[in-house]
Parts: C-alpha cells; sequence; structure tokens
C-alpha cells in the first residue's frame, strides 16, 4: 500500500476501532459484573448494537479496499455504496456512502458531500444506534477541520493572487508613467524643432524681403 493511501484511512480507521472496541467492552463489562446485568428486555437493544458493530467493522475493511483498490475496484466499492444509500436513504446506508466519499485515495472522493450527509445525519440522531453516532460525529468532526484548513488556504491563495494582481498593476502603471514621459519627452523635442524651423523660414523671408526692396530700388 502506498504512504499517501496508508494514510486516507488511517484517522477513520483509529476512530472505527475505537468505536467498536467501547462497544464491545460495554457489552463484555455488562455480562462480567451481575450487579449490572441489563434487565431482559434491555437485551434486543444490546444486540442491535453488536451488530450494527460488525456491520461498521466490515465498512472498516472495505473502506481499506477502497483506498488501496485499482480504479475500477474503486468505482464498484463506490457505486455500491451510492446504490444502497439511493435504495434506503438515511441511518447505517448513509452512513457509510459518506464515508466512502469521505475516504481518500480514490477518484470520487467529496470530502463536502460527505459532510453534508454526515450533518443530515447528525441532524437526526434518531436514525443511528449509539455506536453509529459516535462514527458520524467523529467523522464529522474531522471533516470540518480538513475543509476549514482547505478553505483557508483558498483564502490564502486568494490574497496572494490579490498581491500578484497589485503588483502587475503597478507595473502597467510605471510602464504608463515611462510611456507618458518618453512622449513628453519627445514632444518637447518636436516643440523644439519646429521652434527652430520657425526661425530658419523667418531669417528666409526676412532675406528675401530685403532682395526684393534692393532689386526695388534699383534705376
Amino acid at each position: 500500500m502506498r504512504p499517501e493511501r496508508s494514510y486516507a484511512t488511517g484517522a477513520l480507521r483509529g476512530t472505527l476501532l475505537a468505536v467498536l472496541t467501547l462497544a464491545y467492552g460495554c457489552s463484555t463489562l455488562s455480562g462480567l459484573n451481575p450487579s449490572r446485568q441489563p434487565k431482559r428486555p434491555e437485551m434486543p437493544s444490546i444486540d442491535r448494537d453488536m451488530q450494527v458493530a460488525a456491520v461498521l467493522a466490515d465498512t472498516l475493511q472495505t473502506l481499506q479496499r477502497l483506498a488501496a483498490g485499482s480504479p475500477a475496484e474503486q468505482a464498484e466499492i463506490v457505486t455500491a455504496a451510492r446504490q444502497a444509500y439511493e435504495r434506503s436513504p438515511g441511518g447505517g446506508a448513509q452512513l457509510r456512502y459518506a464515508l466512502s466519499l469521505a475516504t481518500l485515495g480514490h477518484a470520487s472522493r467529496d470530502a463536502g458531500r460527505a459532510r453534508q450527509l454526515l450533518r443530515e445525519l447528525a441532524a437526526r440522531p434518531e436514525t443511528l444506534a449509539p455506536v453509529e453516532r459516535a462514527v458520524t460525529l467523529l467523522e464529522l468532526a474531522q471533516l470540518d477541520r480538513e475543509l476549514g484548513l482547505v478553505g483557508d488556504n483558498e483564502r490564502l491563495q486568494a490574497l496572494a493572487l490579490s498581491d500578484a494582481d497589485q503588483e502587475h498593476l503597478a507595473a502597467a502603471n510605471r510602464r504608463l508613467q515611462s510611456t507618458l514621459d518618453e512622449n513628453a519627452r519627445l514632444r518637447r523635442q518636436v516643440e523644439e524643432l519646429q521652434a527652430k524651423l520657425d526661425a530658419v523660414v523667418n531669417i528666409e523671408r526676412n532675406l528675401t524681403e530685403r532682395k526684393s526692396n534692393t532689386e526695388g530700388r534699383k534705376p
């Protein structure tokens, strides 16, 4: 497994293992301590929690294959999770689809969509078993941190882009000012040449007039 793909499910794997260990530990301790054994009517709930924990353990293995598999296998896993969610929106199916979208290392990853699905689940905790609620909240917190950093980075890039634009504008202004200065210099040269030309024309006109006057006074 490549390092980046190994990291892809590291945080989620730790989260699921911690939650599953907690669920299993609570069940085991309740059986070892007669004074705290649940009443018989509560047994179905405990059984359901353990069943959900087993499903999440299987989900963990699927997510590991999703992070490390070939593009075709990855697409198949995400498609299966999406179809299961579409058949039965909400609850465990929605959680598993969100977890598949949150897993790094595959082309269909969509952290924003995953966070949206998890927020919907967090707003309806009654649709989840306790272990599913724990996974939802922990994964949601991780995505919030990730997307928060992404937003900060985009804002910094926008500021950097703004600074670059300002530098480009400043450079353009400098080029414009240089052009204006050059035009002013050329205009002064033209005015100086025009003044010299006018002076030459005046001298020639005066010489012509003097010559005409001299010729007119001859007998």
